[in-house]
């Protein structure tokens, strides 16, 4: 069943907008569009971030593609799967905005019939950072990305900064399985406070909002040390840490500085290196980082 939005652009044409719930009927679609195809997935509750992305892919291709499923498989147990931000019918009102051509928006059901058995794992750069926090998180996002890309057979697709390893994960599974596409990856927006822009900052209450500004802050330090001279990886990390626990209501996940291909994380600060961190406030987990360069 496919849905269509119409939506009024600054032409005189109106802009045609079709939501596909089905592989089936995409990948009949797909064959119409023009190319490039520019494809941002997502994971629906867009905010200006996912905007950022969609709006670089319109701008460079032909044709747009969005994709809204939230992934089980890349939520732990004790994970928020359930009680993950939703709103669908704003998000394809926003979309509509945007011109985007297809708008996939599979179930569960679809992407994962009875039996799926099969899984990407990508290996030692999966295995830093976010994976001792949420083990088999990665392999849920491979997974469910080299599915989206084989469905949707994109041109480019479109990443953020801010999921610095998702981003560097699944650059690594397209070079080493030769997927026919590039991956873009495009900065990370932020609020004025320096807080970056996520679905998941929905779960701060009013009290948690101001002392999320931290994590950029911390960031900010090590950019700063850097700047002055500071090589030395340890330090940086022990100052960052120190500005985030003046931060009552944080919980440290981890602070790293790692070298942003292989995620090892390094001794002596040679740029680029990338600072990242996760931090807990309330019932948010929050990462951020950036790249010393």
């Amino acid at each position: 069943m496919s849905i269509i939005f119409q939506s009024k652009s600054h032409q005189t044409h109106s802009h045609q907008m079709k939501v596909i719930e089905t592989i089936g009927e995409l990948r009949q679609r797909r064959r119409q569009l023009a190319a490039p195809v520019g494809f941002v997935p997502t994971m629906g509750y867009l905010h200006e971030g996912h905007l950022a992305l969609i709006r670089r892919a319109r701008a460079e291709n032909l044709s747009l593609v969005v994709s809204i499923f939230v992934n089980p498989a890349q939520f732990g147990p004790q994970e928020d799967f359930s009680s993950y931000p939703r709103d669908p019918q704003r998000d394809l009102a926003m979309l509509a905005a945007e011109q985007t051509d297809i708008v996939f928006t599979p179930s569960v059901a679809e992407m994962y019939p009875p039996g799926f058995n099969s899984w990407v794992e990508v290996g030692q750069v999966t295995e830093r950072l976010e994976e001792a926090s949420r083990p088999g998180h990665f392999r849920g996002v491979a997974t469910v990305v080299a599915k989206l890309f084989d469905i949707v057979q994109p041109t480019r697709a479109y990443f953020g900064q801010k999921d610095a390893q998702q981003t560097i994960v699944v650059k690594k599974m397209v070079a080493d399985l030769a997927m026919d596409l590039e991956i873009v990856t495009v900065p990370t927006v932020r609020e004025p406070d320096g807080l970056a822009v996520s679905s998941r900052n929905a779960y701060l209450n009013p009290e948690e909002r101001p002392a999320a500004a931290v994590l950029y802050r911390s960031l900010c330090l090590a950019r700063q040390l850097w700047a002055q001279g500071e090589k030395d990886a340890a330090h940086i990390c022990q100052q960052m840490t120190a500005l985030i626990q003046k931060e009552p209501r944080a919980t440290i996940d981890y602070v790293s500085i790692a070298d942003p291909e292989t995620l090892e994380e390094l001794e002596v600060v040679k740029p680029p290196a990338l600072a990242s961190l996760a931090v807990k406030i309330g019932k948010a987990r929050l990462i951020d980082n950036v790249v010393l360069e």
